[in-house]
Order: structure tokens, then sequence, then C-alpha cells
């Protein structure tokens, strides 16, 4: 189920957004605080965030502005603030849509579907997971912002677990896909170039993405 970010603190006003989106078919997270929010959606598979400008911490400016360095995902931003100076503030920050305080769930629903569909086809040259972002058409690599200097073969890699994620990808279908079938028991590629992404991918970062699963293959989750 595609989900959504609620960055409100407006407790019930976010539950009842939480409500609304899961009849309307969608998964939902909350948070209250920016700094929360940033990190959330470092961490995980947002489709669009709804974004409010008085939120605990960094203020939903501050929250799109620092998402923008490392994300596009759509941000709709719901507020109070009805002035034309505010709105030029909030599209300034980087949001992607703009509604005043009350508004109708059934105007939101359709700027949410807006949004998704030009996401998908704005980003259909791309794959980005947990603050990992990867350009298909340049063979670049990026974590948080960071370009990760991959080769050829690391960036391969990396996009077939991407493209399977929360999959295991055996270590024949890496030679396969890669290596155009080669493939020996005793053949150790797989290993190491396992290794030599890990340390690009992994290495500086706290949560590892590339996991392990003994005598099968690997997966990112």
């Amino acid at each position: 189920m595609k989900k959504i970010l609620i960055v409100e603190d407006d407790n019930s006003l976010s539950q009842l957004l939480n409500l609304q989106l899961k009849y309307s078919g969608y998964d939902s997270d909350i948070t209250d605080n920016g700094e929360t929010a940033v990190s959330m959606v470092r961490k995980n598979d947002y489709v669009l965030i709804l974004l409010d400008v008085m939120i605990y911490g960094m203020d939903g400016v501050e929250v799109a502005k620092a998402i923008r360095e490392f994300s596009d995902i759509p941000i709709i931003m719901l507020t109070a603030k009805d002035s034309l100076n505010d709105k030029l503030i909030g599209f300034e920050s980087g949001v992607d849509d703009y509604m005043t305080k009350p508004f109708e769930f059934a105007e939101l629903l359709m700027r949410i579907k807006a949004n998704t569909r030009s996401k998908t086809y704005e980003n259909k040259n791309t794959i980005e997971h947990k603050g990992v972002r990867i350009y298909l058409d340049t063979y670049k690599a990026e974590r948080d912002g960071q370009d990760l200097n991959l080769t050829k073969n690391e960036f391969k890699i990396l996009r077939l677990l991407l493209e399977n994620k929360g999959k295991v990808v055996t270590k024949e279908e890496i030679i396969t896909e890669i290596w155009e079938g080669f493939y020996e028991e005793d053949n150790n590629i797989v290993f190491v170039y396992i290794n030599y992404l890990r340390a690009k991918v992994d290495k500086n970062f706290d949560e590892k993405l590339i996991e392990n699963i003994r005598g099968v293959g690997y997966i990112i989750r």
C-alpha cells in the first residue's frame, strides 16, 4: 500500500487525515516534529508528504528545504497561513503544492493523486529507497545527497538489489544479470563486489542497507 507521511502538530487533524487516507487506499505515518520528519523520509519509502508549517522543532519551511537536499518526493504544504507571501515562501522552500486550512478532503485527495502521478513520470529514470537514489541514464548513485562513486558493475548490482527490494537476490541471479551467466561454484566474484558495494553504500552510514542471507543471497529491505 502506498504510504504518506503526515507532519502535523494538530493531533485531531492528523488522526482524521490518517483515517481518511486509509479509506482512500493509503497507509500513513504521523509526526509533529520537523527533525523527526526529515529522518523518517530518509528511512522510509513515502509517495508524498503532507506538511504543516507550524510544527515542533524545525518549521515546515525548513523541513521542506532539508528534504530537498536529498529527495524530490512530492510535498503538499497544509497551513492556515494564506497570504501571497506565505505561499511564495512555501513554494520557494521546494514544496510542490500549497493548501490553506480549512480544506475539503476531496480536494486534497485530488491533489495527492495529481502530485503522485507527476512524480511517477518525472522519476522514471531514477530509483530511490531509504536515502539512496540511482540515476538509470547516467549510472550515478548517491546516498543522502553524497555521491557514491560506483563502478559500472557496482551500480548494476545496486540497481538489481533496489529493483528487487524486500526480496532475496541470489548469487546466481547476480552473475546472470551482471556477468551474463558466467558462473563457477568456487567463484567468489559476487562476494568481492558486494564487499566493494557495502564499503561505498553502508560504511559511512548508521543504517546498513545491504544484508547477507547466508547460503541464499543478498537483500535490501
